[in-house]
């Protein structure tokens, strides 16, 4: 055999080096490589969280799933005073230099480490108290961890292809404050969706302890019946979603209908005349079928029209 091409191997590595520093998008796909902000520092997504982290070790964390579309974060606002308010409860410490600001200017210099300042994108935004300590933890001090991940989308799209959706009873929602924030304890939603899955549903609508229906497993839910939409309160234990309070503000804003936070019995569901589940990232997703039960989608059509014009004057 002859000697190894020590040359064209040195050429190789230069033009990998050179490509995945000029095209951290294209890097990204082909080799895995992509930028996470841990504390405000940019590092590569190889390294581990620590073994003792309190988030990886008892829940101890909080998130959010943000929208970010060509640099502009959709209701930033929102977001962030629900992130502090949901430290404020889970007794987390917050830094004086955690302002709306510096997170912002956080999250977009991660998007744009990761070549994504041009494109739609999925950031999660993860805030967990410093290790340390079993259940009492030795500190209210907290770390901070930005990831980020492209969207196939620009704008939110009405997908009206069939979605199925059913109940899901295994487990219930135990309402209270803490079931209103988006902390990393999601047991019932990830054995939810695998329920789904195995039962070749799109979703599936949670209920809490007092047999009510309260969100899907991936959002909130509003039913529409004649000229009357209905969202479950945040008494009932839904997740106080921000998708969720800008939908509510332009439904109060349409005169033919009635917005009602009430209560939604799953006798309710077989009676609607629409039903759809909203976040920040799919925006508005219609249900097609809960059971034999088929549903039309012209109001969440409308509201998804709404929601674009709003959109375009935050921007």
């Amino acid at each position: 055999m002859g000697k190894p091409d020590i040359g064209f191997k040195t050429g190789i590595g230069f033009c990998l080096g050179f490509f995945y520093i000029n095209n951290l998008y294209l890097s990204r796909i082909y080799f895995g490589i992509f930028m996470v902000n841990y504390n405000g520092t940019l590092t590569g997504s190889h390294q581990l969280i620590s073994i003792n982290n309190r988030g990886f070790n008892y829940g101890d964390a909080l998130f959010e799933t943000l929208r970010v579309s060509h640099g502009a974060i959709f209701f930033w606002e929102d977001h962030y005073f629900r992130l502090m308010a949901s430290m404020r409860i889970l007794r987390m410490e917050i830094p004086m230099h955690f302002t709306m600001e510096y997170l912002q200017e956080q999250i977009l210099e991660t998007v744009q480490a990761n070549g994504l300042q041009d494109r739609s994108v999925r950031v999660k935004l993860y805030v967990s108290r410093k290790e340390g300590g079993l259940y009492l933890p030795k500190t209210n001090d907290v770390d901070f961890m930005i990831v980020a991940a492209p969207l196939a989308s620009d704008f939110y799209l009405l997908n009206d292809n069939a979605y199925h959706v059913d109940l899901y009873k295994d487990f219930y929602v135990s309402p209270g404050l803490l079931s209103t924030l988006k902390t990393n304890n999601k047991a019932l939603h990830v054995v939810g969706s695998i329920y789904a899955s195995e039962n070749k549903l799109d979703n599936c609508l949670v209920l809490n302890t007092n047999k009510q229906v309260v969100e899907a497993l991936n959002g909130n839910i509003f039913l529409v019946k004649d000229q009357v939409i209905k969202t479950p309160p945040l008494a009932d234990g839904c997740l106080k979603g921000v998708m969720r309070k800008q939908l509510m503000e332009i439904i109060k804003q349409i005169p033919e209908y009635t917005l009602e936070e009430a209560s939604i019995s799953p006798f309710e569901l077989q009676k609607a005349d629409e039903l759809f589940v909203t976040n920040v990232i799919v925006g508005i997703q219609p249900v097609s079928n809960y059971r034999k039960k088929a549903y039309n989608n012209q109001v969440a059509k409308n509201l998804l029209q709404k929601l674009q014009v709003k959109i375009r004057l935050l921007a």
